[in-house]
């Protein structure tokens, strides 16, 4: 009897699930054609309904009422995932949340195999969590539970990275000695690994992975950064009030930069406490902005024009960011270089964790002969240059960079589950 199997991504930023059956592996279109979907929820207030990936994110830009929710992963193995959060007035928790995420995506793989699919590898960072091994085991744990509330009965879990690896494989002539960079939404993670062909079947490669090397920096950092440096400054950030000359309180804006913290700005305590600080500001007409925001709970369309603008900065040396939401005709010239200067310091952070896989893997950098560079950060201008410049003798794969993870845990869910 052959065991049907499948591989699930769940990213910080965007989501895939991929199907190993018989020896047909692929990707499920989980959104449209598209085999990757944003990792994105909206309930609508009305009866609290849920809209998954880029319809939740038009339901929420086009101002239905009802709640967003993004960069869920990230809360994994945190205090904030045993505590839930309000939805619409009803208390959920956060397994709930994901579970009905990751159903979404379930249902359309079982459609696709013909049948309810019992067998699953996770992916997984190298760590959810920097510095803490038992957040780490707990994260890992907590998305175990959410696999078998989804019904799956033989659960494994792969290092995203060597996932890659593993969906590049099948590309590989001879034998290469290969470091894979994923660069998520949330974290970053490397692995030396060993790379041929004729290794696709050995369903133990423990001696071809050489080292394993991860850091909670990812995209979401980046555009934390670019928002501080570029956007925020729009609506009073490190504007001054009273006769003392104090800067306005800064952790509003901090949390406003993240897409797991804005929702809990809503209160009308923060509300009030804006509004009469407004009266004591030096800036009145930005300041002023940031209560516009509040009250108007327009805070992810903030980090949605963040987002926009590093993604147009790809291509362009520079971008007029909008903020027609807050004001017609509002909008700001953010360029590459200012970009480029905010995430310098995480850059760098992502590049001592890539030289430190190598160190543990015994490796100079000259002798790795293929860079796989995966995982929508890797866009980044910057980044491609980082990598570029530290392997330049290797040859770069960044091909499939949203669904190559999905895929190769596909091919480990079929050597496991064989």
């Amino acid at each position: 009897m052959t065991s049907v199997s499948c591989g699930i991504d769940f990213g910080t930023s965007n989501s895939s699930i991929a199907v190993a059956n018989n020896s047909n592996i692929s990707l499920v279109p989980v959104e449209g054609t598209s085999v990757t979907t944003p990792s994105a929820m909206f309930f609508l207030r009305k009866g609290n309904v849920p809209f998954y990936g880029r319809e939740a994110m038009h339901q929420f830009l086009t101002r239905q009422p009802g709640r967003l929710m993004r960069s869920l992963k990230r809360v994994l193995g945190t205090p904030i995932m045993k505590q839930g959060t309000m939805v619409n007035g009803e208390h959920m928790k956060f397994d709930q949340i994901i579970a009905t995420f990751l159903q979404n995506l379930k249902e359309k793989a079982d459609f696709q195999a013909g049948t309810e699919i019992e067998n699953v590898v996770m992916g997984r960072p190298v760590n959810f969590i920097d510095n803490d091994p038992e957040a780490n085991l707990r994260a890992q744990d907590e998305l175990a539970k959410v696999a078998r509330l989804l019904g799956f009965k033989n659960i494994d879990f792969q290092y995203e990275p060597i996932a890659a690896a593993f969906a590049h494989e099948v590309n590989v002539s001879g034998e290469k000695l290969a470091l894979v960079a994923d660069l998520g939404g949330g974290t970053s993670d490397f692995t030396v690994i060993k790379l041929s062909a004729k290794n696709i079947g050995k369903p133990d490669r423990t001696e071809d992975i050489l080292a394993n090397t991860g850091v909670r920096i990812g995209g979401n950092d980046f555009d934390k950064d670019l928002s501080l440096s570029a956007i925020m400054p729009e609506i009073g950030f490190k504007t001054t009030y009273g006769t003392k000359n104090l800067e306005v309180p800064l952790r509003h804006y901090y949390d406003l930069s993240e897409w797991s913290k804005v929702n809990f700005l809503y209160t009308p305590k923060i509300i009030s406490q804006t509004r009469q600080l407004l009266f004591e500001s030096h800036d009145k007409v930005r300041y002023g902005r940031l209560l516009q925001v509040l009250e108007q709970e327009t805070g992810h369309a903030l980090l949605a024009v963040t987002e926009e603008t590093k993604i147009a900065l790809t291509d362009s040396p520079s971008y007029d960011t909008p903020f027609e939401f807050i004001e017609e005709g509002l909008s700001t010239q953010v360029t590459r270089e200012q970009f480029d200067i905010a995430i310098s310091q995480q850059i760098e952070k992502v590049a001592v964790a890539a030289r430190q896989c190598l160190a543990d893997a015994h490796v100079k950098a000259e002798q790795i002969e293929l860079v796989i560079l995966t995982g929508g950060t890797t866009e980044v201008p910057a980044v491609q240059a980082e990598f570029r410049s530290l392997f330049p003798n290797a040859s770069i794969a960044d091909e499939n960079k949203l669904s190559s993870v999905g895929l190769g845990l596909a091919y480990d869910s079929q050597n496991k589950f064989r």
